[in-house]
């Protein structure tokens, strides 16, 4: 025994791991190193460290930064990006076709109906369509349906998507969206490129429904579309004043749709408010609603000429107060050059027509010019209308400079370097005056179109003020709700005045009213005399039915 302990005693003293070269000694001690000082351990082949998504720089390759991002953010199994899948041309068998089953065919039906049930079941895997642009194959519209949109999706989204500088459309039918995650997307919306217009959310309730949210007054959204939403009165509510209050109006929601959804008499009152004051609006529909009679009135009253209301009375004098005002605060700049008595007038002419305008304002031009200019300026003037006697074809600004040159260069009082031809200055063919008309008429036209409709001329009757009514909307669908032979008097009576007014009046240049208005499958016969009438009266307005007549005048001249 002591042996035993003096033979391991004796032992030489051993080596360090590093040092130590028989094989079995190494392993022994490499484990005992090993448990120690843990190794690090290498990933297995084919996974990587999660990076860090926020150093991820975007190509603007959708289906690569999206791939890229998830893989960062920690998914495993997330979306492809897919190109939009469209329909097959339907085939049709000729009758040369034999009826005969042919065996090489048959073998083929069995593959076709594998590769048919395969794309069936492909179909509803989750996955990001895209729509390209057919020249540099660029995403134009996005297409997401029947997957839950999560928060970190939409974290994805916000990096991925701002890169695509052709993106025109995003649309979400039936993604789970919620209140929380609708904000997230509202935020992520300015980020993408300028060209994004087109928005559509369907199949998406929410219980606040907050999709007014996507109306702001800073949003640049053009087309919207909440079909399917379980939208009730209080979202009309909420829509309504998006669509515009007494002090605030949305300027750019072209087209809305509100098909589908649960809105009755006092949703439609609540839009039929929006409409008075907002002059945007193009294309509504309301198809597949609750609407009755009484919210089909208030939609066809504000169509047509309908009284101010105290508020809105209070609002107009404010506004043409603040209108005086400015004029009043421009005017004596202006007077100091010109007579005072032209200006006056030149007020009180403010606002009734255009063309007024600008020969007022080109009439204070010229005064406001030094006197040598102001003489050239009535000499280059009194040579155009020369030339226009003597029926020349010579350009006024050639006119000018030929009979100018030659007298008034060797002066050498004042040098008049815009009546020198040059050619990044516009065209040569008219004067400098006639190009201040143009620029200062586009000016007019401008204004006039963000001019405040509290501000459009009004009839006053029996103590009350009437607004012209909105003029602006051009498609109006009501299809299967529940309007009576009620709500459709109101509509006639809105469409015949709407066909008379161009008649009545002078013509004025701008909106003409409805061009499509659509009541089918309402409660209300089709063979209803009323509906009758207002379907002869629309059917001239309508831009689609005149179309067709001239299409088929072409082919026939053609054949």
């Amino acid at each position: 025994m002591s042996g035993e302990v003096n033979a391991t005693g004796a032992s030489p003293r051993a080596p360090r791991p590093g040092t130590q070269k028989s094989s079995g000694s190494v392993t022994k001690k490499g484990d005992r190193g090993a448990k120690e000082k843990p190794a690090t351990v290498l990933p297995p082949v084919g996974e990587e460290e999660p990076k860090n998504p926020e150093e991820y720089q975007c190509t603007g390759a959708l289906e690569v930064d999206f791939a890229e991002l998830c893989a960062r953010w920690g998914y495993t199994d997330f979306p492809k990006v897919v190109t939009r899948p469209r329909p097959h041309p339907i085939f049709v068998l000729s009758s040369s076709v034999s009826e005969k089953p042919n065996p090489d065919d048959q073998r083929l039906s069995g593959s076709c109906s594998l590769n048919s049930l395969e794309s069936k079941y492909a179909f509803f895997r989750p996955t990001v369509q895209v729509e390209l642009e057919a020249e540099d194959k660029s995403v134009k519209e996005i297409y997401i349906r029947g997957w839950k949109v999560e928060e970190r999706i939409l974290g994805i989204f916000s990096k991925c998507l701002p890169p695509l500088s052709q993106l025109q459309a995003i649309n979400l039918w039936k993604v789970g969206l919620t209140d929380k995650t609708l904000a997230t997307f509202i935020a992520l919306l300015p980020l993408c490129s300028s060209t994004l217009r087109k928005v559509s959310l369907e199949g998406n309730p929410l219980p606040e429904q907050s999709y007014h949210k996507l109306m702001a007054l800073d949003s640049t959204i053009t087309h919207l579309s909440l079909r399917n939403n379980n939208i009730d009165d209080h979202g009309a509510q909420l829509l309504g004043q998006a669509l515009s209050t007494l002090h605030s109006c949305n300027r750019t929601l072209v087209s809305l749709n509100l098909g589908f959804n649960h809105i009755g008499d006092e949703g439609a009152s609540y839009i039929a408010d929006g409409l008075r004051l907002n002059r945007s609006l193009l294309w509504l529909s309301l198809a597949h609603n609750r609407i009755q009679d009484k919210g089909a009135l208030k939609l066809a009253e504000v169509l047509r000429p309908f009284e101010l209301m105290h508020t809105e009375v209070v609002e107009r004098r404010r506004l043409l107060l603040e209108k005086g005002t400015q004029e009043r605060m421009r005017s004596p700049s202006s007077s100091r050059y010109g007579d005072p008595r032209t200006e006056r007038e030149k007020s009180q002419m403010m606002g009734i027509s255009s063309i007024a305008l600008v020969d007022k304002t080109d009439k204070t031009q010229t005064v406001k010019t030094p006197k040598g200019l102001g003489k050239k300026k009535e000499k280059a003037g009194e040579v155009v209308k020369k030339e226009e006697k003597s029926g020349s074809g010579q350009s006024p600004v050639q006119g000018t400079l030929k009979k100018e040159d030659p007298t008034k260069a060797g002066k050498g009082k004042v040098t008049v370097p815009e009546q020198k031809p040059t050619k990044g200055k516009g065209p040569k063919s008219g004067s400098k005056e006639k190009r201040s008309i143009l620029l200062e008429s586009e000016l007019i036209a401008e204004a006039t179109e963000m001019v405040n409709p509290l501000l459009e001329p009004v009839e006053h009757r029996d103590g009350k003020v009437f607004l012209p009514g909105n003029k602006v909307l051009l498609h109006l669908n009501l299809l299967r709700n529940r309007i009576t032979e009620v709500g459709l008097e109101g509509f006639l009576t809105t469409v015949q005045y709407q066909v008379q007014f161009p008649k009545a009046r002078s013509a004025p240049k701008g909106p003409v009213g409805l061009l499509w208005l659509s009541l089918e499958k309402n409660c209300f016969s089709p063979q209803c005399p009323m509906y009758t009438m207002l379907q002869e009266l629309m059917l001239p307005r309508d831009p689609i039915s005149k179309a067709k007549p001239r299409e088929e005048e072409a082919t026939a001249f053609s054949t």
